[in-house]
């Protein structure tokens, strides 16, 4: 609302703000707001004063409300250093506005139909913004077929980031999103897939591959229910890394951050130690107790990002409580068909590791639905459509609690505990 507010008065408000900031931005369908907090922690560790878009506001408006907060009398910064995420259809309007000295294209995947259509829609907006913005040293994704295609458009420094090993002994049932070469058409191979549709990609025709990073993990060591162990190479060197998140799509978030430091200029040392001790973003692994149960949320939006939660939580060894909040409005996506594209038959395999799942939200019938159809016992399925009372029930469990809400629900559902558990707001 302040932004919207803000650009009413003056259209050109946030060039203006932004004008004396130094700026990096965070672009792609998942990761960005992780992505964001590593980066921001990156930049405190390094001596930087730095403000964000923390709320997870990544449209134009949200954008132009964290520079506005960050504005003293007159317009002058009191911070000259910002991370922005940036959303896809958001992200030439911001780019052009405050010319981000370094902009992170994270990956992308299919992602609100209704809202991007196609993955060639949502790569030309990413590709637009970084033409309004010539000079940004790029930080892109060199597993990622399409994004790495964004180089052709680069006018200024390219830094590669990646994950040489596969991340997963086994893989849940993916859908490829970009199974066809984007210059030939002709069908990709690949040395190894680390999911999705990313991985060490090439084409047989037309030569099209997968370029070596210059920021990579080169082994995985360990992966945990809290952090994961990886070595890490960075301007040559190799450094071994505890990321303070588990999952495997972190190791992406984690490089993403690394190539980010090294196009601004911070040394390996600083970046790594800023990996093992950020606080992740609200909903991304975030970790609380209530009434002493131990609950994790975890942000789901889209195929591939189901089906990496699952990839981690079909992996778990100890007895757990799953609750998946469906909703079907505008920030998530008012078209759910995309629930019968998980492989949600891991969650069947668990057996007696799944002692119990509870559905809510506007389509949690459908939901019920979709993992019927999964093979997932009806005995262990419940909905609970008012989240007090869902979120009553699962403080009484004695295992560790994962709920898994879509955009709008995690919303609903952190605003209701920080009311009534004192958990801390969103925003913060």
């Amino acid at each position: 609302m302040p932004g919207t507010v803000a650009l009413r008065i003056d259209k050109n408000l946030l060039k203006l703000l932004s004008e004396d900031v130094t700026a990096i931005a965070v672009t792609g369908t998942n990761g960005k707001t992780t992505t964001s907090r590593m980066i921001e922690q990156v930049l405190i560790d390094a001596g930087y004063d730095v403000f964000t878009n923390r709320s997870g506001a990544n449209l134009k408006s949200g954008v132009t409300a964290s520079y506005v907060e960050n504005a003293a009398a007159g317009g002058r910064p009191t911070k000259t250093v910002a991370v922005i995420e940036c959303d896809e259809a958001a992200f030439e309007a911001v780019s052009e506005a405050i010319s981000p000295k370094v902009i992170v294209a994270t990956n992308v995947f299919r992602d609100q139909l209704d809202r991007y259509g196609e993955v060639s829609h949502t790569l030309g907006k990413i590709r637009a913004g970084i033409k309004k913005s010539p000079s940004a040293t790029l930080c892109l994704n060199a597993d990622d077929s399409l994004i790495s295609t964004l180089a052709e458009d680069a006018e200024g420094k390219v830094v590669y980031y990646g994950v040489n090993v596969p991340i997963y002994k086994n893989r849940v049932h993916e859908i490829s999103d970009a199974p066809y070469c984007v210059r030939c058409h002709g069908e990709y191979r690949y040395d190894y897939i680390t999911y999705g549709h990313l991985g060490g990609f090439y084409c047989p025709n037309c030569g099209y591959k997968r370029h070596d990073p210059d920021v990579y993990v080169s082994k995985i060591e360990a992966k945990g229910s809290d952090n994961t162990d990886v070595r890490m190479v960075i301007n040559e060197k190799e450094y071994f890394v505890r990321i303070n998140l588990p999952g495997g799509y972190n190791i992406y978030n984690a490089c993403a951050a690394a190539a980010a430091g090294t196009a601004f200029g911070i040394d390996a040392e600083t970046t790594t130690h800023a990996l093992e001790h950020f606080t992740g973003g609200f909903g991304r692994m975030e970790k609380f107790s209530v009434n002493d149960a131990e609950m994790r949320m975890i942000l789901i939006k889209n195929p591939n990002a189901c089906n990496q939660v699952l990839n981690f939580l079909s992996n778990i060894e100890e007895p757990v409580v799953f609750s998946i909040i469906l909703n079907d409005r505008d920030a998530d996506s008012t078209d759910v068909s995309w629930i019968w594209d998980v492989d949600f038959e891991q969650i069947a395999e668990m057996d007696d590791h799944l002692k119990q799942l509870y559905l809510s939200g506007t389509r949690a019938e459908e939901m019920a639905l979709r993992l019927k159809y999964a093979g997932v016992p009806e005995e262990k399925t419940k909905v609970i459509k008012d989240y007090e009372a869902l979120i009553e029930t699962c403080s009484k469990s004695s295992y560790p609690v994962y709920l898994m809400p879509t955009y709008s629900a995690m919303i609903d559902l952190r605003i209701m505990l920080t009311k009534r558990y004192g958990i801390k707001a969103f925003w913060h």
